[in-house]
Order: structure tokens, then C-alpha cells, then sequence
């Protein structure tokens, strides 16, 4: 009796982290499923290809999938060349079009549902690892439905893009490193760099905290070499593109700006409606929860928390301000952006065990009705 009564608490302890990963599948799938059944169920719509008449006007049109699909159908530099907007900036994300081409066995015809199901898995384990994470900081797992349902993982599975698949990685990569995996944990962060840059934000803040609070050895060198995989990785792109990976964006980027939230201001030059308009969906999404993520991070270090979990906050809180117009301008832009805050301030939260965030994350979910105008 006391055998299945154990049996039946470690099952339920393992369930624990796995509903909210469900529901984030089961809301992104019909998502997915909708724009399918908008384009007749061709999956490679999903890429969205800018059409003649943007082409012909010079505007590089269409969003940013179809660079991973291109990459995933051909990854040879020449080929990539000739395909992107801006080489260096794209083939440094190039994890993900390559598993895709890996599951698709190099199948053209296949890439595209292959594309689809490498996010849609991914976005499942990284809610997972989100949920366990949570659960680790015996925290309610219900929380990570703050990332699963973020509208800036959940367009980049209808769309092809490489957030689901990098920030599941660093999700999974800090569940490993907060469960002592010394050498799983820095291999999962350190292959998040590869799936898309902003994941160096995750990266360097746990090889912050692992030699400020003297990791073991042995972690310290993998997280490092991970890092240094990185910086080769981007010299290799400088070499053969001539120009590093890491920028603003691709064709028609802006730089970043050096007057906190320029970026978003700048918008009211343009049309101050516009800019009312995304202050009152964004100023309580984003603005507001990255003002309170550099003030909650710098109080904390400041008192002498010194875990991972508080400079992970702090770097991804801090980029914010300074993004360019062309990521402020653009809605999609600045949420995908922003899933770096979202996954930092749960983890944040979670470890100090703040129930007013984690509450407040909940209501991040409301901003999937932007995907209604899509």
C-alpha cells in the first residue's frame, strides 16, 4: 500500500510540470493550425514570402521565416548568399534550419513541416523546463504559462522563427545547471547561441554567477567553452560574409539607441496615435515590467544576492531600453524580443518566490488576441 502510495506521488509530481506544457501546446497548435487552414494547409506559408509587388518596390517584404527556410534548404554559404537579406545576420541562427533539414532527411518537400515541428516540440520542453524550474523553486508550475502562452514564442511557431527553439534551450539549459547537470546544463545554453543570439543575455549571466559563486571547475570550462564556440562561430561568419552575426536586425534595421526607450518615442514622429496605441498595449507588457526588472535585479545584487537568476534579470531588462526603432516599430518585433524578459522574470520571481509578478505574468497571455489582426 505505501509502495503505490508512493507510486502515485511521483506521478503526480511528474504531471505537475507537464499540464502547462500541454496547454501551450494545445494553444499554439491552433494557432498553427489556423494559418494553415487560411493558406489550405501548405505549410510552407507559414515562412511568409513577400510577394511581386513588394520585391519589385525594393522592400525586402514578407517576415523573417523564410531566411530559416532558405538556410534548412540549402545551408551552404553560397546559397545563403544569394538568398537572405543580410548573410551574417541570418546564418548566425543556424541550429535551427539545420535540425529542420536534419528531421526532413534533406527533403525539400518535407522542410517545411519539418520547420513547424522542431518549434512545436521545442516550445513544448521549454514550457516543461519553465514548469520544473518552478516547481524546483517550489514555486506553483502554473506560472510557466506566462512563457508558453507569450505571443513571442507563439508567433514564432506559426511563423517559422528561431525563438522557440533558442529560448527552449535556455529554459532547459537553467533547469539542467539549477539541477547540478555541470556539463548538460552549459551544453544547453551553449547551444542556444547558435539557435539565435540574444540567448548570450541567458549565457552570460549563469557564467557570471557560476565564477562569482565558484562553480565547480568543470562547469566553469563548459559554460567557457560554449562561449568560445560562440565568438569562433562569429568570427567564421565575419570571415566568410564579412561582417560579424550580431547587429540590429536585418534589411532596413535601425541602430540601437542610446536614450533609453528612443526607440519606442520615435514612433510618435512618425504618428502619435500609433504611439498611443502601443504605449497602452505595450506600456504595461513590456515598459513597465523591464523598468521593474533593472530596479528589482540592481536591488537585489545590491543586498548580496549573487545567483544566476539576478543578473539573468538584469542583462535582459537592461537591452530593452536601448532596442532600435526598427524592433520598436514593428509589434511582432518587440515581443519576440521581449521573450528573453518574460522567461528572466519568471525564473527571477520564481527563485525569490514574488508572488506579484508571477501573478501579473499570467496576464501576459491576453496579448495572443494581436494575433486575431494576423
Amino acid at each position: 500500500m505505501a509502495a503505490a502510495h508512493g507510486c502515485s506521488v511521483a506521478t503526480k509530481a511528474r504531471l505537475a510540470g507537464l499540464w502547462p506544457a500541454l496547454i501551450a501546446l494545445a494553444v499554439s497548435s491552433l494557432y498553427t493550425g489556423w494559418r494553415l487552414a487560411q493558406a489550405e494547409w501548405d505549410p510552407l506559408s507559414l515562412a511568409e514570402f513577400p510577394d511581386q509587388a513588394a520585391e519589385s518596390s525594393g522592400n525586402p517584404g514578407g517576415y523573417d521565416g523564410q531566411f530559416a527556410y532558405f538556410i534548412a534548404l540549402d545551408p551552404t554559404p553560397e546559397a545563403v548568399a544569394a538568398a537572405v537579406d543580410v548573410p551574417s545576420y541570418r546564418y548566425q541562427r543556424i541550429l535551427y534550419p539545420l535540425l529542420a533539414r536534419f528531421l526532413a532527411l534533406a527533403d525539400p518537400a518535407r522542410i517545411p513541416w519539418s520547420l513547424l515541428a522542431v518549434n512545436v516540440i521545442a516550445h513544448f520542453l521549454g514550457t516543461w523546463a519553465v514548469a520544473e524550474s518552478l516547481i524546483g523553486y517550489g514555486v506553483w508550475p502554473g506560472y510557466a504559462l506566462g512563457y508558453g502562452l507569450w505571443i513571442g514564442l507563439v508567433v514564432g511557431i506559426g511563423t517559422d522563427l528561431t525563438e522557440p527553439s533558442a529560448y527552449a534551450l535556455a529554459a532547459a539549459g537553467w533547469l539542467a545547471c539549477q539541477k547540478d547537470r555541470n556539463l548538460v546544463g552549459p551544453a544547453l545554453l551553449g547551444l542556444g547561441l547558435f539557435a539565435k543570439e540574444t540567448i548570450v543575455i541567458f549565457w552570460a549571466a549563469a557564467f557570471a554567477a557560476d565564477v562569482i559563486n565558484a562553480a565547480p571547475r568543470r562547469r566553469i570550462f563548459a559554460m567557457a567553452l560554449g562561449g568560445l564556440g560562440f565568438g569562433l562561430w562569429q568570427m567564421w561568419l565575419w570571415l566568410t560574409f564579412g561582417a560579424p552575426g550580431i547587429g540590429s536586425g536585418g534589411a532596413l534595421a535601425t541602430p540601437f539607441e542610446w536614450i533609453p526607450f528612443m526607440g519606442l518615442w520615435r514612433i510618435g514622429i512618425v504618428s502619435v496615435p500609433v504611439l498611443l496605441v502601443f504605449l497602452l498595449i505595450f506600456g504595461p507588457s513590456i515598459v513597465l515590467p523591464t523598468i521593474w526588472g533593472i530596479l528589482a535585479s540592481v536591488r537585489s545584487a545590491w543586498s548580496g544576492r549573487r545567483e544566476p537568476e539576478v543578473w539573468g534579470l538584469l542583462l535582459n531588462a537592461a537591452v530593452i531600453p536601448f532596442l532600435p526603432f526598427s524592433t520598436f516599430r514593428e509589434p511582432l518585433g518587440i515581443v519576440r524580443v521581449a521573450a528573453g524578459l518574460v522567461l528572466a522574470t519568471l525564473l527571477f520571481a520564481g527563485r525569490y518566490n514574488l508572488r506579484r509578478p508571477l501573478n501579473y505574468s499570467l496576464f501576459w497571455s491576453g496579448l495572443l488576441v494581436i494575433l486575431l489582426n494576423g
